[in-house]
């Protein structure tokens, strides 16, 4: 394949990553409107649930829709549902208009999610597969990186953080002609697909067990995030506002991660990564049990942060190689794994609560690490 005609289909394939990144606004939207509409805790949970909702409900619809679209359709209506979600709250801002955003915003990340992996791997195969996911996880990073800034700057500047609105639907746009004029080549799929077939690939066990493991992975991302600010507080004192902070060193070094493994997966054995990414996870993790100050604890944060940040796309690629004539039903699969993000907090709350500690949270999460070791002992690499 022509070195140009590749650097051009992956470049147009991370304007989208970059899409994703800035239009996954959840976060800084449920801190703003909690502020605006003086909502409660539980109702701003509520708000969230809503996306982990949609991994579940419409995973494996959205694969369904890739097969009779194709990929690079489904990725360019992703984006466009994601840009009619901000224009909901552009039009009106009202709490039923809220709740109408997180609704179609959660179908439009659902979309993309699902519809990126497969459509980068019409163009990157074998070992450099990992290596490109991982960049793309990069470049999405940086735009979810850039939000809560921008964010904060339209807010001070412009008067009102949707005043951003404008600006990321034209970069958005802009990434839906990049990719509509540029030629990717989709591999043909000759079936139909339905929930059932879908589901029926849990039975391979490489693919089951990956499932269970990136549910598992999602969770401890999600986990992770919840829980640091609280175990901040608890063990050195201090406001919830200041701990989050601790959000912040997760994310710098998650977004390092990404990075980094984006130079190295292609050049090294995949399995080998993971296992070093592993080592790194339980180091930080067993620290976070003991860590009694402010910068062991960003510490052993950074650490859980850096050797997560490459378990996802280690885990698609692998299940991709192992059934590449099934990719759209495999990423529809692995998204529905993201529902992990939801039950682990859940259950970490029931822990902590019963224990009268984060500790709970902690050896719920440590359940989990224990799994992801057991997915590379069981799962051989391709």
């Amino acid at each position: 394949m022509n070195k140009k005609y590749v650097a051009l289909s992956i470049a147009s394939v991370m304007s989208a990553f970059f899409a994703m990144g800035i239009l996954d606004i959840i976060g800084i939207a449920t801190n703003y409107v909690k502020v605006d509409f003086q909502l409660s805790d539980t109702f701003v949970g509520i708000l969230s649930f809503m996306l982990f909702l949609s991994f579940l409900l419409f995973s494996v619809p959205t694969g369904a829709l890739m097969n009779k679209i194709g990929q690079k359709k489904t990725v360019m209506l992703s984006i466009l549902v994601m840009c009619a979600a901000l224009s909901c709250l552009l039009i009106s801002y009202t709490l039923p208009s809220v709740v109408v955003f997180f609704l179609i915003l959660g179908v439009g990340i659902t979309l993309i999610q699902v519809g990126l992996s497969p459509l980068l791997a019409n163009i990157v195969s074998g070992k450099s597969l990992a290596s490109a996911l991982t960049f793309g996880q990069f470049v999405k990073a940086l735009g979810s990186f850039l939000i809560p800034i921008l964010g904060a700057w339209a807010s001070f500047y412009l008067g009102s953080w949707r005043y951003l609105f404008p600006f990321l639907i034209a970069y958005s746009i802009l990434s839906i002609l990049i990719l509509h004029f540029t030629p990717i080549h989709e591999q043909k799929v000759s079936k139909s697909m339905s929930m059932k077939a879908a589901f029926s690939l849990l039975g391979h066990r490489v693919i089951l067990l990956s499932f269970l493991s990136m549910l598992c992975h999602v969770g401890l991302d999600v986990g992770m995030n919840i829980a640091s600010p609280k175990l901040m507080v608890e063990r050195v004192g201090g406001s919830i506002e200041v701990a989050t902070y601790a959000n912040s060193v997760y994310f710098l070094f998650r977004t390092v991660g990404c990075f980094l493994g984006s130079l190295v997966l292609s050049k090294v054995s995949h399995k080998v990564f993971y296992n070093v990414s592993m080592l790194i996870i339980i180091l930080g993790a067993a620290g976070l049990f003991f860590a009694d100050n402010v910068y062991t604890l960003y510490l052993c944060i950074g650490l859980v942060a850096i050797g997560n940040s490459n378990v996802y796309p280690i885990i698609v690629s692998r299940c991709m190689l192992y059934l590449p004539d099934n990719k759209n039903e495999v990423s529809a699969l692995m998204v529905t794994g993201l529902f992990g993000g939801a039950i682990f907090p859940l259950i970490m709350g029931i822990a902590s609560d019963a224990m009268n500690t984060q500790v709970g949270g902690l050896i719920v999460l440590s359940l989990g690490i224990l799994y992801m070791m057991f997915w590379s002992v069981r799962v051989k690499e391709q």
